[in-house]
């Protein structure tokens, strides 16, 4: 199963697909699953993408009242055996993810998949946590977002560079295996 994790799109008006950077709309529609770690902003944006892939979707904090309402502030799914949690707000600092790992282990889950930060993590130690960045308003990286990829119990992964502006941009390429 692939998956396609992003966050914090800020689509604050039109179409959420149309402002998506080039390649990032067919990888979505290409998976089986998406998942998008909050801060859509509108509804429609949440509307727009849940029409072209299977969606596991929370709020974020700058989502309008609608979609707070629509959405959980945590997610947990299971992808063959694995335990994929998903939230906004985990880590509020890219240096220190101790908040997010003890989050990771309240929630019971193998894999955290959070947003906020607006840039790339990928940190394993007894769970796993990713964040995606945000493909649209990336924070010191470019824009991306993270392939995890299941197959027989197992899951690995990479960081996905995207097309567009990027933000005091720091060259990462970050791949895992479990």
């Amino acid at each position: 199963m692939k998956i396609i994790a992003i966050s914090d799109t800020h689509i604050k008006s039109g179409s959420l697909i149309k402002q998506l950077p080039g390649g990032l709309v067919e990888m979505l529609r290409d998976a089986d699953m998406v998942i998008h770690a909050g801060d859509f902003v509108t509804k429609f944006a949440y509307d727009e993408l849940s029409r072209i892939s299977r969606l596991v979707a929370v709020h974020g904090n700058t989502d309008e009242v609608a979609l707070k309402a629509l959405l959980p502030e945590r997610s947990v799914i299971e992808v063959e055996g694995i335990k994929i949690g998903v939230v906004h707000e985990a880590a509020l600092s890219l240096h220190d993810t101790t908040g997010a790992r003890y989050l990771a282990k309240e929630m019971d889950i193998n894999i955290l998949v959070f947003g906020h930060i607006h840039r790339p993590v990928i940190e394993r130690s007894d769970v796993l946590l990713v964040c995606p960045g945000s493909p649209t308003s990336p924070r010191l990286s470019e824009p991306c977002a993270v392939e995890l990829v299941v197959e027989n119990g197992r899951i690995s992964g990479q960081v996905i560079k995207l097309e567009g502006p990027r933000c005091n941009s720091i060259e990462r390429a970050e791949h895992f295996h479990t």
